[in-house]
């Protein structure tokens, strides 16, 4: 058992120097922005509401009303603190390309904490209670989307108002954000492990990559 951990934390530190230097790109940024707002608007989409703009004015004019879905409140809840839910997401070192970002904790890091668990000493360089804190990639996609956000206000707006029949990520990503050759990441999607039924959540919880569990300290 002892040599296992050894190996494994031998591993888990070379891939943490390596995952160090693979910082976001723009289209991984670019997407998980896009991806979180449009959720965030979807929730919001489904609410009633009736909201009063406008003044009152001396003459008896009533205030105007509108709904709240179409409204630009909605639109400005969705987008405050946007990017604070990339603070969310965890890298899975075992996956491809924009894949390794995604939320919940990894299979290697499940296991690990499992150990620990179990009375076993588990050494990563830094203390088990700071394991599940943002990494360094988290951090800096965190960053990029305030700024990408900020940029590209005009054209969130622009959508919003005029274009949601489009999927936000085309519309935003494609067309403004990323030329031809930066666009590669949009069209990457989990699909779980190969020849198993799509939608498993079972089987997508083990893909081949996962099984190994010697990726993910990266992710810290």
């Amino acid at each position: 058992m002892k040599l296992l951990i050894l190996v494994l934390f031998c591993v888990c530190c070379s891939v943490k120097a390596e995952e160090d230097e693979r910082l976001p790109n723009k289209c991984e940024v670019c997407k998980f922005l896009t991806v979180e707002l449009q959720d965030a608007l979807e929730k919001s989409g489904r609410s009633k509401e009736v909201l009063e703009v406008g003044e009152v004015l001396d003459t008896g004019k009533r205030r105007r009303k509108i709904k709240y879905n179409t409204s630009e409140t909605r639109l400005t809840e969705a987008v405050d603190n946007i990017c604070e839910r990339i603070l969310q997401y965890n890298v899975h070192a075992e996956r491809p390309g924009s894949l390794r970002y995604a939320k919940g904790s990894s299979q290697t890091m499940t296991t690990l904490k499992n150990l620990v668990h179990k009375g076993v000493k588990v050494d990563l360089g830094l203390p088990f209670e700071l394991w599940d804190e943002p990494s360094v990639e988290v951090s800096d996609m965190k960053k990029q989307c305030e700024t990408m956000l900020e940029q590209y206000e005009d054209v969130v707006e622009d959508w919003y108002f005029n274009h949601q029949e489009k999927r936000l990520e085309n519309f935003l990503c494609e067309n403004h954000v990323l030329k031809t050759s930066e666009q590669e990441c949009i069209k990457e999607a989990w699909k779980g492990d190969k020849g198993t039924r799509k939608g498993d959540k079972a089987v997508e919880s083990k893909s081949p990559e996962e099984e190994g569990t010697t990726h993910d300290a990266g992710e810290l």
